[in-house]
C-alpha cells in the first residue's frame, strides 16, 4: 500500500476551474484502485505555523500499489482534462509514503 499527500497550488480565480477538474479525474481513482482518504481545503485560521504559499486543496490518497498510481496518471480519461488542470494549478507537490 502506498499513501501519496498532495498539495494542491490554485491559480488565483481559477478555483471553478480547479473544482471542474477535481470532479472529473477524481471518480477515475477507484478504476485504479485508488482511495481519496481525505481532501482537505484548509483556511487561514487552521495554520499554527506556515513558511509560504497556503495549498488551496491537500488531498491524501492510497493505492495497493505504485504501478496502480502510474496507471492512474496514464488513464486516457484522465488525460482528456489536462487543460482544465494546466489551466487551474499553479502547482502542486505529491509526498509518496508506505506503510511501515
Amino acid at each position: 500500500m502506498i499513501y501519496l499527500t498532495a498539495l494542491m497550488f490554485i491559480n488565483e480565480g481559477k478555483e471553478d476551474v480547479f473544482k471542474t477538474y477535481e470532479a472529473s479525474v477524481l471518480p477515475i481513482l477507484k478504476d485504479y484502485n485508488g482511495k481519496l482518504i481525505y481532501r482537505i481545503r484548509p483556511k487561514e485560521e487552521d495554520y499554527i505555523e506556515l513558511e509560504g504559499e497556503r495549498p488551496f486543496e491537500i488531498h491524501f490518497i492510497s493505492f495497493p500499489s505504485h504501478e496502480d498510481f502510474v496507471s492512474f496518471t496514464k488513464d486516457d480519461k484522465r488525460k482528456r482534462f489536462e487543460n482544465l488542470k494546466i489551466d487551474s494549478i499553479k502547482t502542486s507537490f505529491i509526498v509518496k509514503g508506505e506503510t511501515l
